[in-house]
């Protein structure tokens, strides 16, 4: 017998399953065999007999498909107590198994002792269309059962993107007439309004264009791609240039694996002239009001110098990471410092520097970067480090990434494959990955811990990802500043805090001091919610509710879903997650808009 004990990553000795069984399997016939009993039962809607094909602490994880959010449903109690609610309404219909060369049946053993069987299939609801991944376990009676299954909408049914052979097919002699209205907003004011024109905005602005919902992108920069183009000058992406395609025009094939920002900024400027983005630049919100009786954003908007307002239906936050807010710790004794304080957003190069002893306070990716740009243009460096780093190779951090993302894949499966499995069975794989990243690095983490730099493995031993999703930083994906450290060509002051300024320099809990003639604090941003409360007041802010970090479901909370607050909705994350995440943001959106949905249609925890 199986364990009655709940576990979250299914071994062999956790099913008692022998693995000698699994020799003369069939993965094709054993997947269709399943899938013809899951398609037989949901299509009589015999609730009972779907909840047989799971084990009994199996997952549900939808994206829009069923629940018209981001769920995770855990165990066959609340996965019957989904179909109950769900299935008459959706029209859920499973289609044929997929059996091309990405997607076919196959034996996954992801960590030793872990076996799944994984298929894929498309499936229909009465709304949309979509894709579908299952893993399988076997059971000791040689029966395979899901231990999860994944689904996710991809299209509404009457609403396609007019990409491919549903792009425009009209010859547009008047085309320069045609755009010069759309960009002043002279006929109609936008559906959408999306404040910030990054990669999130952009890509947001992008789907919801080609799935016929006008939007309209504002920034206060000058240009599109000032958010990366004035940052400091020597900054370069840590993913890779296959993870980070955006939507509709990916990068050419000449495109660098590692993108300096600079580069990449030139691109969003490219990319939103080839799409067609409605952008208002050197532009900003001066307030917003929500009308609930009317469900729509009165909107006043500074441009061109003047004030205009505007009605949208819905209000999009795409300013990244802390909103753009820089996070400065309050330490005494600033005004009496004789040298230059700033934030690393303030921070462009090293050149006017050279020569000076600099002090850059935390110990993630940007603090790196600077500390290694400033070594290099011959200025004396320290980089204060209160409490213990998660440090990987560039090498090591981009393995399992370009096992699923490279030359040859197909960036569509790749995404669908990346969010298939719940959370609570991803972290243990993720430890795996973790412990043997940290083998990888051994020799370095060892010669960092000899200079007095204080390393970790992240949030539960897992790395990065945990990281990213409850903090968005803590991390540095090395790219040459460890080994500086090491060499005692930067220096590490490690496990205290900043206590005061000096008048030349710092002084630190432990009774140390530091002189110095630059302090540079790379403390990161604060949170999304503070661009929220600074342009639709405090009271939308609080009601907006969590953004970011993991729910009690493994999801990601309040972005590319409904926040608290309705029809307004935040937007943020790396390229490549947002490049699959837009999706189901303009999703949502259009199926407000035609009436497909409304706010009861949403699957209430």
């Amino acid at each position: 017998m199986s364990s009655s004990t709940p576990f979250d990553l299914p071994t062999l000795a956790d099913l008692a399953v022998n693995p000698m069984v699994l020799e003369e399997l069939s993965p094709v016939a054993e997947a269709n065999k399943w899938l013809t009993a899951f398609n037989a039962n949901v299509r009589d809607k015999v609730v009972g007999p779907i909840t047989d094909l799971f084990h009994q602490f199996g997952f549900w994880k939808d994206m829009l498909a069923l629940t018209w959010d981001f769920r995770t449903i855990r165990g066959v109690k609340a996965i019957k107590q989904l179909l109950n609610d769900r299935l008459d309404l959706v029209e859920l219909a499973p289609l044929c198994l997929a059996e091309d060369s990405r997607r076919a049946p196959v034996l996954v053993k992801p960590i030793p002792g872990v076996v799944f069987l994984r298929l894929c299939f498309e499936f229909e609801t009465k709304q949309g269309i979509g894709h579908a991944v299952a893993f399988l376990v076997p059971m000791p009676d040689t029966q395979w059962k899901a231990w999860s299954l994944f689904t996710r909408l991809e299209a509404l049914k009457n609403y396609p993107e007019r990409v491919g052979a549903l792009r425009d097919h009209t010859m547009r002699h008047d085309w320069i007439e045609q755009r010069s209205p759309e960009l002043v907003l002279t006929d109609v004011p936008p559906t959408v309004l999306i404040i910030g024109a990054g990669h999130s905005g952009l890509d947001i602005a992008a789907r919801l264009k080609y799935m016929d919902v006008s939007a309209l992108v504002i920034d206060r920069s000058a240009h599109i791609g000032d958010n990366w183009r004035t940052r400091y000058k020597s900054l370069c992406l840590h993913d890779t240039v296959w993870f980070n395609h955006m939507p509709y025009l990916p990068f050419p094939s000449t495109w660098p694996v590692f993108c300096p920002a600079a580069k990449l900024a030139d691109w969003l400027e490219f990319y939103a002239k080839a799409l067609e983005l409605n952008v208002w630049l050197s532009a900003r919100v001066v307030k917003a009001s929500w009308y609930g009786d009317t469900k729509s954003w009165v909107v006043s908007i500074q441009h061109q110098g003047a004030v205009k307002t505007i009605t949208v239906n819905h209000l999009v936050f795409a300013t990244g990471h802390g909103g753009g807010f820089p996070r400065m710790p309050g330490i005494r004794g600033k005004s009496g410092f004789g040298g230059t304080v700033l934030h690393s957003s303030e921070y462009y190069s090293a050149a006017e520097y050279a020569g000076k002893k600099v002090v850059v306070v935390g110990a993630g990716n940007s603090a790196h970067d600077i500390a290694m740009d400033l070594y290099r243009h011959d200025a004396e460096v320290t980089l204060s480090q209160r409490s213990s780093t998660y440090v990987i190779s560039l090498d090591a951090s981009i393995f399992p990434l370009k096992e699923r993302y490279n030359e040859h894949s197909s960036i569509e499966f790749s995404d669908l494959l990346g969010s298939a499995l719940p959370w609570p069975s991803l972290l243990p794989l993720l430890r795996a990955e973790t412990a043997r990243a940290a083998n990888i690095d051994k020799s370095l983490i060892r010669d960092l811990e000899s200079v007095g730099f204080r390393t970790n493995l992240g949030i539960d031993d897992a790395g990065l990802l945990p990281l990213i999703y409850a903090r968005g930083g803590g991390f540095y994906v090395d790219t040459g500043t460890s080994g500086e450290i090491i060499k005692g060509n930067i220096r590490a002051k490690s496990g205290c805090s900043i206590q005061r300024f000096t008048s030349d320099g710092l002084e630190f809990d432990d009774g140390s001091n530091v002189g110095c003639d630059v302090v540079i604090f790379a403390t990161g941003f604060g949170e999304i919610r503070d661009s929220v409360r600074e342009i639709c007041g405090s009271e939308i802010a609080n009601q907006v509710g969590p953004i970011w970090g993991l729910d009690n479901e493994g999801e990601l909370q309040g972005v590319w879903r409904r926040t608290g607050q309705p029809c307004l909705w935040i937007g943020m994350a790396s390229l490549g997650r947002s490049r699959f995440h837009s999706l189901h943001l303009a999703l949502q959106i259009k199926a407000l808009e035609e009436g497909v949905i409304t706010d009861n249609d949403i699957y209430a925890k």
